[in-house]
């Protein structure tokens, strides 16, 4: 199948950006097996991460708010200018309502509280893969 003649991409693209190898390999990991998903980016900056999402194409970013430079915070306000396209889907472990509130007012699309919501994140992606799918009316 040649994705250019296809007027949807088969698969949803996602970049992800956490600044902790290990979580980072982790999330890859889980999100890459959901079907019709693929990991084609990730960062642990604030730069990387942009520049990284732009040249990609990615559909969305999943993004924490502690980065190795940079803030996960700032990088939505910057997406949301610039790439608004970009579904923001927040994972972190500072899930304290200033914090949801900050991520909201940035243009997050969706926060998710790394330790407790993790599962509902992945619900959450596993819906715009079925969203995109979907024939449109």
């Amino acid at each position: 199948m040649n994705a250019s003649h296809s007027p949807v991409r088969q698969t949803l693209q996602v970049f992800l950006v956490e600044d902790a190898i290990a979580v980072r390999r982790k999330i890859a990991e889980t999100l890459s097996a959901i079907p019709d998903v693929t990991v084609i980016g990730e960062a642990e900056d604030e730069a990387t991460a942009l520049a990284g999402i732009a040249e990609s194409g990615a559909d969305v970013a999943v993004v924490d708010l502690r980065l190795a430079s940079g803030s996960g915070i700032e990088l939505l306000s910057l997406l949301a200018r610039e790439q608004p396209s970009v579904v923001t889907v927040v994972l972190t472990n500072h899930a304290g309502e200033p914090f949801r509130a900050a991520c909201r007012r940035a243009g997050a699309d969706f926060f998710f509280d790394k330790t407790s919501e993790f599962d509902a994140a992945c619900k959450a992606i596993e819906a715009l893969v079925k969203r995109r799918a979907a024939p449109a009316p």
